[in-house]
């Protein structure tokens, strides 16, 4: 087992703002191997997701785990605003920086990102050659396809009033309306209403770290976010996608049919549960399917450290 460092790193982006990030940095000879992470729909690096980070970096991979632009220590207004485009330029960033650090090989770099970040990840194996190898993790492939399974036809006139609504009020100069992330109460408009997802996103993270609420904009953004159609250029990027045989939000179904639509090199990590389970029971096969992933596409990174240890600091 290797020894990994973790420092706070702030990664410069456009608009003047900096992305939060933690920087996990193994020990021995490099340069190293490296892999840059990021959340999904309204997500931090507090949920859930650094426990790979550490599997990845204990198995001798540099990791860059940032915070996408208004969401956690990162910078950015209007706050839990979520633009899938913008994120994906500020991933370019974050792969730049990563590619500059001394202690990195930049001609093995390789990206996870899970749930809508997943979708990312997709995105950018397709449209960033200097990526060697993509993870996606029960991705995003269809916003609209989703939008037809988790919003019943009766509640779609209202919904769509309210992204119009909306769009007036910006015009007269008010602030993006908001949501909540997650919420049982049917009265009280959220993202996401199941157990699984209340549970998940209401797990305890830092004060002053997250908040349950994103803007109504954001969801409009999602349905119509399609990053399934660029799953066929990701070739020659070696793609592993990761998939749960339960999931009811990124869809299991649409997942197995853009694996179909991918070219080689691709692999498809099926694994029990639902969405959020490879964060959770199921974390032991879509961590080690991944670790697999990137030995066999970034090189097996020096194992030759034994003792575990982890140091804070920043950088």
């Amino acid at each position: 087992m290797i020894v990994f460092s973790k420092l706070d790193v702030k990664i410069p982006a456009e608009d003047g703002i900096e992305l939060g990030a933690w920087l996990f940095l193994p020990g021995g000879a490099g340069p190293h191997p490296a892999i840059t992470m990021a959340h999904g729909f309204a997500g931090t690096r507090e949920h859930g997701i650094e426990r790979f980070a550490k599997a990845f970096a204990t198995a001798g991979f540099v990791v860059l785990l940032h915070d996408h632009r208004n969401f956690g220590t990162s910078g950015g207004e209007p706050r839990a605003d979520i633009d899938p485009w913008r994120q994906i330029k500020d991933w370019r960033r974050a792969i730049s920086y990563i590619e500059a650090r001394p202690e990195v090989d930049p001609n093995r770099i390789g990206l996870w990102g899970t749930s809508y970040a997943g979708g990312h990840a997709i995105v950018l194996g397709a449209t960033d050659r200097r990526l060697r190898c993509i993870v996606a993790q029960v991705p995003t492939i269809s916003g609209y396809e989703q939008g037809l399974r988790r919003v019943a036809p009766d509640a779609l006139p209202a919904l769509e009033q309210a992204f119009s609504d909306d769009e007036r009020a910006q015009l007269r100069g008010e602030a993006p309306r908001r949501q909540a992330v997650v919420g049982a109460d049917p009265s009280v408009p959220a993202a996401y209403r199941s157990k699984d997802a209340i549970d998940f996103y209401l797990q305890p993270v830092p004060a002053g770290i997250w908040e349950n609420e994103v803007t109504l904009r954001s969801t409009r953004a999602a349905r119509m976010y399609e990053p399934g159609n660029w799953i066929s250029r990701v070739s020659p990027t070696p793609l592993l996608l990761v998939v749960a045989r339960d999931d009811k939000l990124t869809v299991t179904d649409l997942t197995l049919q853009a694996y179909e639509r991918a070219l080689e090199p691709k692999r498809l990590a099926l694994i029990p549960g639902g969405h959020f389970d490879p964060y959770l029971d199921q974390f032991p096969q879509a961590e080690a399917a991944a670790t697999a992933w990137f030995r066999e596409h970034l090189g097996k990174p020096d194992v030759s450290i034994s003792e575990p240890a982890l140091s804070q600091g920043a950088a």
